[in-house]
């Protein structure tokens, strides 16, 4: 009977290796609050349900895979997977599938893929191997280049376009430049920049960019078109309560006033039936695993994996964040889905390979003196 076992447990610690338990928990909870959320908003198409849970499967595997490869090896991947993004995103703006007036996907075999997600990685990833060769002398110099590193696949995302998802490279390609070492001066006189550079940047956004900023500030002067999505998501987070209606009793999303209620508003969906009680829940949750993405990066053995681990960890924050004020009506609508929570396989695949990244910094992180 022991003998039994042992291969039983050395199997279980293969399997565990490199996997560390926190993160692992934390991921796995808001995947299964986003399943019971799915669940109710598919109400009538339990197929994605089911997709869904494939998808995580396959993320879960992913995330495994990562985890077993040191950031030694990963930073031999970071050109490669920055140039072979760049050469993706050049493929969508030539021969790229539009979809609702947007120009984002491509064909690969049988499926579609969606090169600027892969650009959430690749970008912090690039911009750390870069910033981990230049560790002895930084320059001003090094922070431009680092800077047009940055922009050049956000440009492409914008023009696709892709708000959304530029938002959320740029961010994570600038949390990269900021722990590198980017001066306070620096940034404030970027942040001027952009301020003096609002009115030009107006008359350079798309009608729809320009259409969400103006229903942010007012979504009742077009209840029924641009202002429709934020008014029927701020009626369900409200009518929720301090408890919820309970799960499966939203009478918003069973009634179908709540649009893309699977996707980009499925916290409507959940606050409504688990109230301000189960988004504290969601907040703490968040809170928890972005507050160990950042440990994780304070003990990272090497210059690159502490750049990448704060750039995924607070990756996770932007993505929460946005998504949660643009259901919220304190954002603009820009397409974000909620991190593990929203229907969608690409995205899920990339914040599990963002935690498996983590999770390999983690297990080859130097030892802390005590």
């Amino acid at each position: 009977m022991e003998l039994a076992r042992l291969p039983l447990r050395r199997l279980a610690s293969r399997l565990t290796e490199g996997i560390d338990s926190t993160l692992l928990v934390l991921i796995v909870s808001l995947s299964m609050l986003g399943l019971a959320a799915l669940f109710s908003a598919s109400y009538e198409n339990p197929a994605r349900v089911v997709n869904q849970f494939v998808s995580l499967g396959v993320a879960l595997v992913a995330m495994w895979i990562v985890a077993q490869v040191p950031p030694q090896t990963l930073m031999r991947f970071a050109l490669p997977a920055y140039v072979i993004g760049l050469v993706l995103l050049l493929a969508v703006a030539l021969a790229g599938d539009v979809v609702n007036g947007a120009r984002r996907w491509l064909h690969i075999g049988v499926t579609r893929f969606q090169p600027s997600e892969m650009m959430k990685l690749a970008v912090p990833m690039m911009l750390a191997w870069y910033f981990h060769r230049r560790e002895s002398g930084l320059r001003l110099s090094d922070f431009a280049v680092g800077a047009l590193i940055l922009i050049v696949p956000v440009a492409f995302i914008v023009r696709q376009p892709d708000l959304g998802t530029a938002a959320l490279v740029a961010a994570a390609g600038f949390y990269v430049l900021f722990f590198a070492g980017l001066s306070w001066k620096v940034l404030g006189a970027v942040v001027g920049l952009l301020a003096a550079s609002v009115f030009p940047l107006w008359g350079m956004l798309h009608d729809y960019q320009r259409k969400r900023i103006l229903t942010l500030l007012d979504p009742t002067q077009d209840p029924l078109g641009a202002g429709y999505h934020i008014i029927q998501s701020t009626i369900a987070v409200g009518s929720g309560g301090i408890s919820g209606k309970g799960w499966l009793n939203g009478t918003q999303a069973h009634l179908e006033f709540i649009p893309e209620r699977h996707t980009d508003f499925i916290l409507a969906v959940y606050s409504e039936e688990f109230g301000l009680i189960g988004n504290g829940v969601l907040l703490v949750l968040y809170a928890l695993l972005v507050a160990r993405g950042l440990m994780i990066a304070a003990n990272a053995a090497t210059v690159f994996a502490r750049l990448l681990a704060v750039a995924i960890a607070l990756m996770f924050f932007t993505y929460a964040f946005v998504n949660m004020g643009m259901v919220s009506g304190i954002l603009p609508v820009v397409g974000v889905p909620l991190p593990f929570l929203s229907y969608g396989g690409t995205a899920l695949l990339t914040l599990f390979i963002g935690a498996g990244i983590l999770m390999s910094v983690q297990r080859h992180r130097k030892l802390v003196q005590t």
